[in-house]
Formats: C-alpha cells, structure tokens, sequence
C-alpha cells in the first residue's frame, strides 16, 4: 500500500484551481510537469502516467473514477489537486448544426468555442485569449480589448468540453465527429505562442487525446516572429490571415501590418517548416465589397504568393451588430475565384457556418470586457 501522500514543497509554482481554491489543477499541465507534481507528493512516477491516461484518453473529470489508484490516494489527492474544465456559461445550436459555446475559463474570463460538423467529422474552433489585441476592422472580436492570455488548462480545457458534449470518451481511433481543430477563434495564437504550444502538445499526445497535428491548423493574422518557432517545434498547418493585396490596405484592415508588412509576412511563409505541395499554407482572404475584391485584387494575389505552396480560402464577410462593411455579391466572388483557380491555385468559396448564432469566422465575441495584465 502506498503511504499517505504529502504536499509538494513547491506546489504553488503550479496553477491553481482559482483564485480561493489551494489546490493544483492537473489540466493543462505538461507530461512533466505533471510527473513533478505527482512525485512531489510522494507518489511514484508511474502513477502519473495512469493519471494522465485517465483524464485526456478517458475523460475523467473526477479522482474517484481512477480506479487503478487506492481509495485513499484518490481520496487525498482530491483534497490536494482538481480536474477544472471551462464551465459551459450558454450553448447555441444553429440551424445548420453548428455548436457554440460561451465557455468561463479556469484563469477567468469569457471565451467562445465553436463546432462545425460536416457529414462524418468535425472541426472544432478554439481561441487562445479572452478579447484580441489586433483591432482587425472587419472581425467582431476586434472590438474588444485584450484582457488576457488563456492558459494551456483554458486551451486544452476547450477540446475536453467539447469532447464531453459529444461523448468521445474514450479517445477514438477513428470516426471522430471531433477530428480537426483549428486554432482560429478569439484571439491571437502566435502573440500567445508558449500556451498554446503547451496546450496542442497535450492535445496532440498519443496516450491521450491524441489528434495528429496533420489534422491541426493554427491561424495567425502575420505575427511574423513565431511563425517559424510554430512549424519547427509543433509541425502543424498554417492559415494566414491575408485579406488584402497591398500595405496600404491592409495597414487599415489588419492594423498588425503595420509591424510586419506583406513582403515580411510571404517570406515567412515561404520559409515556414514543412510546407510543401501535400502541406500547403492557407492563406484567408475575406470578402469586403468594393473594398478588396476586384479582377486586379486577384491578379494581385496570385502574383504575390507565387512560388508558396498554397491554398486560398475565400471568405464571404459575416456581418455583426455595428459593422460597416458588406460582403462580396457571388458573382464577384465567383470572378475572383475564377481568376486564382486559372492561375493554377485551389480556391474554394468557404460556406458561411453558424451565421445565425453569430458563430462564423469574424463573428465571435464574449462579454469579457475587464482588462486585466496579459
């Protein structure tokens, strides 16, 4: 039988369930660092393997269903450690099926999380800080203040919510409706880099969760000084967040421009690790009208990104309360499609998702208005 566990005497150097609760909050927490906190209380090594099991391949949410660890050791470490999920705040269900969450996370805040299902899988959308710091003219979470950075418990947190709503526990080999994630939803993910990488490493484990980081997207609006830092060191697929053909426009639109202006921005990307022609980068063009959707806006574009292995996705604008823009007619947007796809370029038109629910890309936007450090 194993002894009485004892408090680690560096405990608080790990997060804490909240603010009026002492204990650890093992979610979010790397193998490592887990390992450390499990040996710290006097438990052997291996005890933190069969937990990580437990709660990223069969969803605990509780110390009393691991049944492989003594009833008393399930009992202490309850008084010592929590398993906190994001608490579900709203859930929407828009006519075409997509899922939204409005989400209170462990380090606080609000956050939203979105689902979109397509015939026999999924892509779940995650954000990476409560509000954005970015100010994008078109995209609804643009408007808010950046409040904070969400931890990799809030991040990783986001997938075990959503893995409960739809019952994928244990972690399925195949037939997943949770089987992509895209990093795209509140926030920034590369001005959030250390977090985030935490979190999709958890994510991406193959004892636990384990979504193969091919079936993986981060999106970035263009910050440039971790766009390589993202393929060396987590390998996964890349959306960038173009939306205009020239500095002067998109200085306005995508304000981040200002610091790392187009041509920075495509040699980053011609340069990120791994892309090739199976791996393409995504690059995310926004439809505005009359703003950057003519025949020489697509010209344009072709001319710019030549010689990058990639795939444009067109994005009919969504509207939200207040905005002032419109979104392209189909025919423009077919021309413009028309024109990249000549060029040699896959350019597909992507079908609004959740628009009634204001959940579609541009859309998002919590109450979290308080600003607090990063």
């Amino acid at each position: 039988m194993e002894a009485p566990l004892h408090k680690v005497a560096d405990r608080k150097t790990f997060p804490r369930s909240s603010p009026d609760d002492e204990r650890v909050n093992l979610i979010g927490l790397s193998r490592g660092e887990l390992d450390a906190v499990i040996t710290g209380f006097g438990l052997p090594s291996f005890r933190a393997r069969q937990i990580w099991h437990w709660v990223y391949h069969r969803g605990a949410t509780s110390f009393e269903e691991m049944t492989t660890l003594a009833k008393p050791v399930r009992t202490q470490m309850a008084e010592i450690c929590a398993l906190i999920r994001p608490s579900v705040v709203n859930e929407q269900l828009s006519e075409d099926l997509t899922r939204k969450w409005l989400l209170r996370v462990p380090g606080g805040g609000d956050v939203e999380t979105v689902y979109i299902p397509e015939d026999d899988r999924g892509a779940l959308c995650i954000s990476s800080q409560v509000g954005c710091a970015l100010t994008c003219t078109f995209c609804h979470t643009g408007t808010m203040p950046l409040v904070r950075n969400l931890s990799a418990a809030d991040i990783v947190g986001q997938m075990l919510v959503a893995r409960d709503t739809f019952g994928e526990w244990p972690s399925p080999q195949g037939g997943r409706l949770l089987s992509n994630i895209v990093m795209m939803g509140m926030g920034e993910p590369l001005l959030n880099y250390d977090n985030v990488a935490k979190a999709l490493t958890i994510i991406m484990d193959n004892e636990g969760i384990s979504v193969s980081k091919r079936r993986i997207t981060l999106s970035t609006a263009g910050y440039v000084p971790n766009m390589a830092r993202c393929g060396d060191e987590l390998g996964v697929n890349l959306a960038v967040s173009l939306h205009a053909v020239n500095d002067e426009l998109r200085d306005e639109i995508v304000p981040l421009n200002r610091k790392f202006p187009i041509n920075e921005l495509l040699t980053a990307c011609r340069a990120y690790p791994g892309a090739n022609n199976a791996r393409r980068i995504t690059f995310e063009y926004v439809m505005l009208k009359g703003i950057n959707d003519s025949a020489a806006d697509a010209k344009e574009l072709v001319r710019l990104i030549k010689g990058i292995p990639a795939k444009i996705n067109l994005i009919p604008f969504n509207a939200w309360p207040g905005v002032a823009y419109e979104c392209s007619d189909d025919a423009t947007i077919a021309r413009f499609s028309d024109i990249v796809n000549r060029a040699g370029y896959s350019a597909p038109v992507r079908v609004p998702r959740g628009r009634d629910i204001l959940a579609a890309c541009g859309q998002l936007k919590s109450a979290s208005e308080r600003k607090q450090p990063v």
